[in-house]
């Protein structure tokens, strides 16, 4: 049986085109986008968030999932990768694309789906959780898969890591998203 690949949303494919035009290379993997897909559709009416948009590769991913009555809200520190992205929205009113730092989405707060990219990930991983609705999910990609307890990264305990897979408000798991590349998945608790 030959079964053909999920075909890649349009909004995708013109992100992925702004990438390659800026040479920008931190664009989320098509296996992370499907999962941001699928987060966003199980929250049809619910507030989306991303901290760093890049140019909107992983945005265009939730946008696919995104249910009539959701809101989608992202911010991206450059102002130019930001006027980027925005232009591939600009024609859905449910999308905001913010310029500065990633604390601006709090306004939007509490959320449904955060795909955590880039800021507060590591810098203030405590307020990430805080901004996460009860029963919301938390995406985080680009960890190096571990299969020791607890996680390592460079032969050091993978202390980030370790605080998303074990903080008391979250359920959490790490998820292969490729042979060499991970993601934390996390709800929080009620």
């Amino acid at each position: 049986m030959n079964v053909a690949e999920p075909a890649v949303p349009a909004r995708v494919v013109a992100a992925e085109r702004i990438a390659a035009e800026l040479a920008f290379k931190k664009s989320c993997t098509p296996q992370v986008g499907r999962l941001l897909g699928l987060a966003a559709a199980s929250k049809p009416g619910g507030t989306i968030a991303e901290s760093g948009t890049g140019v909107g590769v992983g945005t265009a991913w939730l946008h696919s999932g995104l249910g009539a009555g959701a809101r989608l809200v992202t911010v991206e520190r450059d102002a130019e990768l930001a006027r980027r992205a925005a232009g591939v929205f600009s024609d859905d009113e449910r999308v905001s694309v913010l310029t500065g730092d990633w604390r601006l989405v709090e306004r939007h707060a509490p959320f449904d789906v955060f795909f955590c990219d880039g800021g507060g990930k590591r810098d203030d991983p405590q307020r990430v959780v805080e901004l996460l609705a009860p029963g919301g999910l938390l995406v985080m990609d680009d960890f190096t898969p571990s299969s020791d307890w607890p996680p390592r990264y460079g032969g050091e305990v993978d202390e980030l890591r370790l605080f998303y897979l074990t903080h008391p408000l979250l359920r959490a798991a790490e998820i292969l998203t490729a042979p060499s590349a991970a993601a934390v998945v996390a709800t929080r608790r009620p």
